[in-house]
């Protein structure tokens, strides 16, 4: 059995055309990996079990058969099934291993030994190895089934996520699942350039828990440094005021002021008398600290116009502010509406539109060439039967 590349793959100019990668994961991380590969030109192929991955049951909302969630994670892969219990379908995905340049598997430790997977790693060595696990391996957790969501609440993402007199709140997107996949992406394509530079790179693990941990970002470098643990603040920022959102007349506006400059051209477009004589929030730090009171007198300033007045007042202010926009506002925006960030996919359910990667290469944006697969749509083909 060889692996010929889908003649989607063939020609596409991109740069990973002609790199084989064996996608043996579920549900959002290990395929957000997979098909950051395959939206880069690589020729994937996805190994689902006869039961199929699990997401695509999580709906509502679905498209045809599918649910939406498994089409947002699987497109540019051809699909098949195979039991690996099964010693014929083992040897048949083995035969897979063997040609693939990289895998992705998000298996935990016990399914690694009941499935034999590290015989599978053991068909190509030079293969680049990528493991989306719960949390590194060697620790308590690591054999410890997780989600997106118990990762958020255990990474301390939810402790400084909500309005502070509130409960803990988690990020409104898988975004633990989503910074996971970004990592593994990255150890994918790092053990292929490894690889053709001649080194060693090639088992990459991506665990959960640690990925999201580092979404933290400054967060966690303050806790580290200081001690100090962070609190949730709502939309404040723990650093940085004004930086959230204000109230004007009809909704509200966001304000990002990140520096004593920008804050000093807000002054003078507000034009507004006590906001004026305030010196002392001339400096970041003050503001901060009286953070209470600086909101409550711009709510007061922004509440005399509506958010589309304010939005034409400050357009060549240079103060970085915007709307606030819920998801059909985000993607009705002439940012995004009119660019070409949104491409037609085909699915078993019918065309739909899709997001296309975000990526530009060399100011081009590679096309969608393909949508997600009927579940084992492309078994016979693969295995030649």
């Amino acid at each position: 059995m060889a692996w010929r590349l889908d003649p989607t793959n063939v020609g596409t100019g991109l740069p990973l055309e002609g790199v084989r990668v064996l996608d043996l994961s579920r549900v959002l991380a290990g395929p957000l990996c997979a098909m950051i590969a395959g939206d880069l030109g690589a020729d994937v192929i996805k190994v689902e079990g006869p039961d199929g991955d699990p997401v695509r049951g999580l709906a509502p909302p679905r498209l045809g058969e599918d649910s939406t969630y498994y089409l947002s994670v699987n497109r540019h892969r051809r699909n098949i099934v195979a039991n690996l219990r099964e010693p014929e379908d083992f040897d048949r995905v083995a035969a897979l291993v063997r040609e693939a340049d990289a895998v992705v598997e998000n298996f935990l430790p016990s399914q690694v030994s009941s499935l034999g997977i590290d015989r599978l790693r053991q068909q190509n060595p030079d293969c680049v190895w990528i493991s989306i696990t719960p949390a590194s391996s060697g620790g308590p957790l690591a054999n410890q089934p997780s989600f997106d969501l118990l990762a958020q609440a255990r990474s301390g993402l939810m402790g400084v996520t909500g309005m502070a007199d509130g409960e803990p709140t988690k990020v409104g997107s898988p975004i633990a699942d989503v910074v996971t996949g970004l990592y593994g992406a990255i150890g994918l394509l790092t053990g292929l350039y490894a690889k053709a530079q001649g080194r060693s790179a090639r088992h990459f693990e991506a665990p959960l828990l640690e990925s999201t941990m580092s979404a933290l970002i400054n967060q966690a470098q303050g806790y580290l440094s200081t001690g100090e643990n962070p609190q949730r603040l709502g939309n404040d920022h723990p650093s940085i005021a004004p930086y959230g959102p204000v109230a004007t007349a009809d909704g509200f506006l966001l304000l990002a002021v990140g520096t004593d400059n920008q804050f000093a051209r807000l002054v003078q477009v507000l034009a507004d008398e006590e906001l004026t004589s305030r010196i002392e929030w001339r400096t970041n730090a003050v503001r901060v600290a009286t953070l209470v009171d600086l909101s409550a007198t711009l709510d007061r300033i922004f509440s005399r116009y509506s958010t589309v007045e304010w939005l034409e007042r400050l357009a060549t202010s240079s103060v970085p502010h915007g709307p606030i926009y819920d998801v059909a506002g985000a993607f009705a925006q002439a940012q995004i509406r009119d660019g070409d960030f949104l491409g037609t996919m085909d699915t078993p359910g019918g065309e739909t539109l899709a997001m296309r990667t975000p990526l530009l290469i060399d100011g081009v944006r590679p096309a969608l060439r393909r949508g997600p697969r009927r579940l084992g749509q492309d078994t016979d083909e693969v295995f030649d039967r």
